[in-house]
């Protein structure tokens, strides 16, 4: 792989390539890895990298509530990269999950991680914020089909699992599969945002400031863009999968 942020790697790399897809993400900002320079900037190096080197197809895995207006830097650096994408390579497509789970995942493995260092996991906001998590393996599965499939060309995907949970009942999902019994305390945005900054400090921060955002709006599909369905996937379930990493990776309390 190429840092994306190297005009030169970029091109090298791209090479021969028939499809490019950009699944960079970064959830925390560090010292030359800010927000604008991952998802805007590098993914727009890709993109025009792509189109000079005549690269047939270009797919952005972006997110569900991408928004280049929001206030949130994540939110908005995930925007304006699809727009940067957009116009760099023309025929892009553009994927966006939901938040997606699997092996090493930032959803439950944040939680189990939280579970594991605190006695009471904090519930941020008031744990109505709306999530529809995604098999990450389907978002695979799904990147494949679109490039497999020339008239995927130029569409934006939304990619959602097969429910809809709010953050409360996904705390309750992660407990119960871990066998663990935690007091689940709601904290308020704002003291979400300070503890996610001080978590920022560590080297694997358990929560980010970017996180905290996403949360701060429901991360479901809206229906009016196509998805899993209009590529012939069905989607995987939580409780299908989640417990054959989660369960066991933890042992007992």
């Amino acid at each position: 792989g190429a840092d994306v942020r190297d005009q030169a790697a970029v091109a090298t790399a791209l090479a021969g390539a028939d499809a490019v897809v950009d699944a960079v993400s970064a959830y925390v900002e560090t010292a030359g890895v800010t927000f604008e320079a991952v998802h805007e900037r590098g993914a727009e190096t890709l993109a025009r990298e792509a189109a000079a080197a005549g690269v047939a197809r270009f797919v952005l895995v972006s997110g569900i509530g991408a928004d280049p207006e929001s206030d949130s830097p994540y939110i908005r650096a995930r925007g304006r990269g699809e727009r940067a994408v957009q116009q760099a390579f023309p025929g892009a497509t553009i994927v966006r999950p939901s938040a997606m789970f699997g092996p090493g995942d930032a959803l439950f493995g944040t939680l189990a991680h939280l579970a594991r260092l605190l006695p009471v996991l904090p519930l941020i906001g008031d744990g109505r914020t709306r999530l529809q998590p995604v098999y990450v393996e389907d978002v695979a599965e799904a990147v494949a089909r679109i490039l497999a499939d020339p008239g995927t060309a130029g569409r934006t995907y939304e990619l959602a699992g097969p429910t809809v949970y709010t953050l409360r009942e996904l705390f309750s999902i992660a407990l119960r599969i871990m066998g663990r019994r935690r007091l689940i305390v709601p904290v308020p945005f704002a003291v979400a945002q300070v503890q996610a900054r001080l978590f920022e400090m560590l080297p694997n921060p358990p929560l980010t400031t970017g996180q905290v955002d996403l949360l701060k709006a429901d991360n479901v599909a809206s229906g009016t863009l196509p998805g899993l369905r209009e590529l012939n996937i069905l989607p995987k379930a939580i409780e299908d999968i989640v417990p054959t990493y989660l369960g066991r990776s933890l042992g007992g309390d």
